[in-house]
């Protein structure tokens, strides 16, 4: 039975790990769960049995892919501003190109919206654990500066850096770094 049970564990991982990467590679509606299933190496059935439709499969394959960045974006370290951004830089490095897909399609795509929430939720949460210590006391301005971190250290900051004004990664970190350092200085 444990065997069998191991095995059963190892099948949905599978599923999970060939639907990420599906659903961060190509347009939503390209992705089947005829096409999960035959990468996976399993039935449809097996995946609708697992997750119960496209959607519960987008759902765990979200919930997966979340653990996984949380768990990467928690290396950084906390109240050390040039490793937190190499700790981001080398996060939209890996995933960037995938989750600008993602939101490129989220208010087309209402599964899509939860995922992008989720993240968001996350990447403010990462903001706010790493740069406490240099975050200011007073509530109200805190409350501001947090927010002025989530901005700068965004995805989309990253995009306009990296990819549109194709700047090295080096320099993008030195760029992101002085921004953080600005909002920080004298916290």
């Amino acid at each position: 039975m444990t065997t069998r049970a191991a095995m059963a564990v190892a099948t949905g991982e599978r599923i999970l790990a060939v639907a990420t990467e599906l659903f961060l590679g190509l347009p939503y509606e390209q992705v089947s769960l005829e096409h999960v299933a035959k990468q996976a190496g399993v039935t449809v059935q097996t995946v609708l049995r697992r997750f119960g439709s496209k959607e519960g499969l987008v759902g765990a394959a979200a919930k997966a892919g979340l653990k996984l960045v949380r768990g990467e974006r928690e290396l950084a370290p906390i109240g050390d501003v040039a490793g937190a951004v190499r700790n981001l830089v080398e996060h939209y490095e890996t995933w960037g190109p995938r989750i600008l897909r993602l939101l490129a399609q989220e208010e087309q795509v209402p599964p899509l919206r939860g995922v992008t929430d989720a993240g968001r939720r996350l990447h403010r949460r990462w903001v706010e654990r790493t740069f406490a210590p240099l975050l200011p006391a007073p509530r109200a301005e805190r409350a501001r500066r947090l927010t002025q971190l989530v901005a700068v250290t965004d995805l989309y900051v990253w995009k306009v850096l990296r990819q549109d004004q194709r700047l090295s990664r080096r320099a993008t970190e030195t760029a992101l770094v002085e921004l953080v350092e600005l909002l920080t200085r004298g916290a």
